[in-house]
């Protein structure tokens, strides 16, 4: 019966390559669709790390969660200092991570933070040390592979994101490299606070001298961001109003504002699920249409069978079984494409230093792209199936040739 099937599927080409083709471009779709998200939503949940609060200067919510958890974006400006100190006296906050951007290396955002920041996202080292003092730096995994940079070099950071004029004078010393964790840390430089400050200092010496110049410079120190993380569910509730009620303060709830983000990416998805049952559908009807004319042309085949003592259950088993084999290579197919697409998008947001998409194997999701083409197969096979079934073997042997 396969071997039959088989060759019957075969026995016209042309078609069965046009219906193989719709298959696999729906089922395609559909794969890229389903994997795609989830990859994206692992991604964006590793990312967030519990992180329950970003705390910037003034602006768009969006924008300080952006540049503050998955670094895609420039932050809105800088906060005092001070505004740790003020955080850290709130009984609703049980930790706060400082962040100080603005530098780059290679287009690798240079961040200065504490060793805290390494501690959300469970990072290990690969190689060396953690840095103990300013202009000592740590890579992350991605960083070292992309710039070629070991423990023991040196390099100097670029002012912005954009490769903007670079501080000669002012070079960091590799003393680490992190393994790869999958997360946002793979993608950036860190180094001390202090280290961001020294860079920039000299923005403020030409202003003041001596004693003024050090308390001057204490008092203009800065950081850009804080990421807060909740003493009890309460903070949900009050801090956020509480921090937006500041002077020149913005809160940012990441969980909410990822959720924001993944309703606006959500409409390009949907166009291209629908794009792919809209080609299933296409597909069903192509694969019905061949399966009707099979059956019509292969009359006197089928009436043979019936003759050799072939039940009818059978023959509609042979048009059903030909529907499905067309469907497991659709499928074979459309998951290697489903899953290259993926794969071609991780290496594009990869070589644009953009959002890395979680780790995952077959999703629970994906199982469902085996039945939809089986159950598509069997749909369009159904109705030439019971006219095979149906067959009057008599009336056949009968007609004239």
């Amino acid at each position: 019966m396969m071997r039959l099937a088989w060759r019957y599927l075969w026995s016209s080409p042309l078609t069965t390559a046009l219906n193989l083709l719709l298959l696999t471009l729906g089922l395609a779709a559909v794969t890229f669709v389903l994997r795609a998200s989830a990859q994206v939503e692992a991604g964006l949940r590793r990312d967030l790390a519990g992180i329950d609060l970003v705390v910037g200067a003034k602006g768009s919510p969006m924008q300080i969660m952006l540049a503050g958890v998955f670094h895609l974006d420039a932050p809105t400006g800088n906060i005092p200092l001070a505004t740790l100190e003020l955080l850290k006296r709130q009984p609703l906050v049980g930790q706060v991570v400082p962040l100080s951007l603005g530098d780059s290396f290679r287009g690798f955002r240079i961040v200065g933070t504490t060793h805290d920041y390494l501690g959300l996202y469970g990072a290990k080292l690969g190689q060396g040390t953690l840095w103990a003092q300013p202009m000592q730096a740590v890579l992350g995994a991605e960083v070292a592979r992309a710039s070629g940079m070991k423990p023991g070099d040196r390099f100097a950071g670029s002012h912005g994101l954009a490769g903007g004029d670079a501080h000669g004078e002012h070079q960091f010393e590799v003393v680490g490299v992190l393994a790869d964790s999958g997360s946002v840390l793979d993608r950036l430089v860190l180094t001390d606070l202090a280290s961001v400050w020294e860079v920039h200092a000299e923005h403020h010496d030409d202003a003041h001298d001596g004693h003024d110049a050090h308390h001057a410079e204490d008092e203009a120190r800065e950081i850009t961001l804080a990421l807060v993380r909740y003493r009890s569910p309460l903070g949900a509730a009050m801090l956020p109003r509480w921090v937006n009620a500041q002077q020149g303060l913005q809160s940012a709830a990441p969980a909410l504002e990822t959720a924001r983000l993944m309703r606006l990416v959500g409409a390009g998805t949907e166009v291209l699920r629908g794009f792919g049952i809209v080609l299933l559908i296409a597909a069903g009807l192509s694969v019905w249409v061949a399966l009707l004319h099979a059956v019509r042309a292969r009359q006197g085949d089928l009436a043979m069978l019936r003759m050799l003592g072939a039940p009818a259950r059978r023959v509609a088993a042979l048009i059903a079984l030909e529907a499905l084999l067309l469907a497991a290579l659709a499928t074979v197919l459309g998951l290697a494409a489903g899953h290259g697409l993926v794969a071609a998008l991780e290496h594009l947001l990869a070589e644009r230093q953009s959002l890395r998409l979680g780790p995952l194997g077959l999703s629970e999701a994906e199982w469902l792209v085996p039945l939809l083409a089986g159950g598509l197969a069997l749909l369009a096979a159904a109705w030439p199936a019971w006219r095979a079934y149906r067959l009057d073997v008599t009336t056949l042997l009968q007609a004239p040739r």
